[in-house]
């Protein structure tokens, strides 16, 4: 039993869809993941087991145009309020969500993104940086907003673009700094008790 008047542990549920690399970093990280939740059968279940937290496959039967992204994302709503979720962590999750999570749970979700936003939005990010020729990219951890890869910057780091680099090669040494920054922020975020009770500087860091 905890001490009389104690604040209970913050609830954080991570949204994944592939090999769970960032939810493995989260949860050895020491960030409470509670829940996690997949669009998808993927790796990420098998890390979720690995470090004994339950998860659940919200599944996306179609990726045609008769997906209803509305009423996917309520279910997804359904899922993070019957875990009391204080805070939603996105780790590649494959599908973008619709009003009904950021009604919700706005304010509470966060976000990684491989390129210093606003430069690079969009699924092709380290793409765009090698062909746009820029000697310097990174990552960027931010508040996510129903507009896509939009949202109040909260931690940002630079990776150098190399002369021989391939998408494959550049991404790696991206991902690996997103791993550390990412859980930072959200340990950060838990210890002050939600992002409401931090005063981050949502400019340019650079």
């Amino acid at each position: 039993m905890g001490l009389a008047g104690s604040v209970p542990p913050m609830r954080v549920t991570v949204l994944a869809s592939g090999s769970g690399t960032i939810l493995n970093a989260m949860c050895t990280g020491g960030v409470p993941v509670s829940l996690v939740v997949v669009d998808r059968p993927c790796g990420a279940t098998a890390v979720a087991e690995a470090n004994g937290v339950p998860w659940r496959l919200v599944e996306r039967t179609t990726y045609g145009t008769d997906f209803d992204r509305v009423e996917y994302s309520r279910q997804i709503v359904t899922e993070l309020t019957e875990a009391e979720t204080d805070l939603v962590v996105m780790a590649g999750f494959g599908t973008i969500l619709a009003a009904p999570v950021f009604d919700a749970f706005g304010g509470r979700i966060l976000n990684t993104h491989p390129a210093l936003l606003p430069a690079f939005k969009g699924w092709h990010a380290v793409e765009d940086a090698l062909a746009a020729g820029v000697d310097v990219t990174g990552c960027t951890v931010h508040i996510a907003t129903e507009e896509v890869d939009d949202g109040p910057i909260l931690a940002q780091e630079t990776v150098e673009v190399l002369a021989d680099d391939t998408v494959e090669t550049l991404h790696e040494r991206i991902k690996e700094v997103e791993r550390r920054i990412y859980v930072a922020t959200v340990l950060d975020v838990v210890a002050a008790g939600g992002l409401e009770a931090m005063a981050f500087d949502t400019g340019d860091e650079l």
